[in-house]
């Protein structure tokens, strides 16, 4: 990419960077996660974490990136030439290319449920059972996440403005319209308020060290941030918009969408007496119950798988985009080219996640099958590692002149909010970020 291949306009920057929070990140795994990590206690610390560490590792990335006005890896590289700080752009290149190898498979679920949802008898099933044989196939989930890959290299490789920008423009609307519509229904079922109950309102002796990490992870998750994605999506932003207004709309979405996906979620659990603990297939399993009760249902399933795989890929654009940038570094003649190996790559290297559910399911490390080991290791590990090095890149590496004129530049905010940001960034969001890690070493 080069400096001319830039956002058309601030609301075109926001849609494709909310696409890239919040895709998987807060509609599909932010419900199993709170389901299986104290449902309203899980939701506060979510919350606690997204704005007082999220946002300002948010604002972090995106200065980061339009400051130097480069790829992950360069903008490390040309705000602190001869040292070792490029290395947390290729740290960022290879996470991403780890999460998008088991994303992706998540991908592929979306589009052989779309596949079965056309089906006349889809609702006369028993969608535990459903979800199980499903993902336990072996063919069908190969070729669906292989599908999921090949939207993703296309759109990629046509580049910002004709590829991601206009991907963007129709589908994230549409998903927040028909959320809408699935959240009345969800609170209208027998039982509802119970599901309602556990989502908001928390109880902390549910709450244990691993589950105050989920929280963190998820903050991070859902955000896109520690991974360096959102300094290659704000390198190709205008110096005349306003950073901190762009990063309060993108945490705002995020949350609104993670409290939508639950208002839509537990209420359903509780209704049809399913468990909040189901995993990784709750939002399979508890959806299409859901949508059974509606009338025409069956079409509105199908329209929000769509709209829901249209979400996912944005934020699959998202990562493939950090990697691809990371090797064209302006060279827009290679992006196609770039685009198709790597993503060919990140396919090849997920089948084994794909797999974990049916005929490698037995392939077992400290009891986490493949996909669980990878998801583990991403979001409890790497990305806050990531963003750790981060905020220590931006406290105590970048220009402290250079910060404050890229933090301010089309912006109105005051010398004293850029003193408090940087103050989080310095001793808030590290020291959190390591006591959350000893924690859940057991080392206090």
């Amino acid at each position: 990419m080069n400096q001319q291949d830039q956002w058309t306009s601030k609301l075109a920057f926001i849609l494709a960077a909310a696409g890239s929070a919040i895709g998987l990140g807060a509609i599909w795994k932010f419900p199993y996660v709170a389901g299986t990590s104290g449902g309203g206690a899980f939701f506060l610390l979510f919350l606690l974490f997204t704005f007082l560490i999220g946002f300002p590792l948010l604002m972090a990335e995106f200065v980061i990136g339009r400051g130097a006005q480069k790829e992950a890896v360069s903008a490390y590289r040309k705000i602190a030439p001869g040292s070792a700080w490029p290395w947390l752009g290729r740290m960022g290149v290879a996470t991403a290319f780890i999460l998008l190898s088991f994303y992706s498979v998540i991908g592929g679920w979306i589009i052989l449920y779309l596949g079965k949802s056309f089906s006349g008898d889809f609702f006369n099933h028993d969608f535990s059972q459903m979800f199980g044989e499903s993902i336990s196939s072996t063919w069908p989930v190969l070729i669906s996440q292989f599908i999921f890959m090949i939207i993703t290299i296309f759109v990629v490789s046509r580049g910002i403005k004709n590829g991601i920008e206009k991907a963007n423009q129709i589908m994230m609307p549409a998903l927040f319209v028909l959320f809408a519509v699935l959240i009345i229904r969800s609170l209208t079922l027998d039982n509802a308020m119970e599901g309602v109950k556990f989502f908001l309102f928390p109880d902390f002796s549910k709450i244990g060290g691993d589950d105050i990490l989920f929280a963190l992870g998820q903050s991070f998750f859902s955000l896109s941030v520690g991974i360096s994605v959102m300094v290659t999506y704000s390198s190709y932003l205008s110096k005349k918009e306003s950073l901190t207004k762009s990063a309060t709309t993108i945490v705002l979405l995020n949350v609104l969408i993670s409290l939508l996906a639950g208002l839509a979620i537990f209420p359903g659990v509780f209704s049809l007496g399913l468990e909040p603990t189901e995993g990784p297939g709750l939002l399979f399993v508890v959806l299409p119950a859901v949508f059974d009760q509606i009338v025409f249902g069956q079409l509105f399933f199908i329209v929000f798988l769509a709209l829901f795989l249209f979400a996912t890929l944005t934020s699959a654009f998202s990562m493939l985009e950090i990697i691809v940038a990371s090797i064209t570094k302006g060279e827009l003649e290679n992006r196609a080219k770039w685009s198709w190996i790597i993503g060919i790559l990140i396919f090849a290297f997920g089948v084994p996640s794909t797999l974990s559910y049916g005929v490698w399911s037995d392939f077992t490390l400290f009891d986490k099958i493949i996909f669980d080991q990878l998801d583990y290791l991403v979001s409890n590990i790497l990305l806050p590692l990531g963003a750790l090095f981060i905020a220590l890149f931006v406290g105590y590496r970048y220009p402290r002149e250079m910060l404050l004129q890229e933090f301010r530049a089309g912006s109105s905010v005051s010398v004293k909010g850029f003193a408090l940001w940087l103050m989080l960034i310095r001793y808030v969001v590290p020291v959190v970020i390591i006591i959350v890690f000893v924690n859940m070493l057991g080392l206090f």
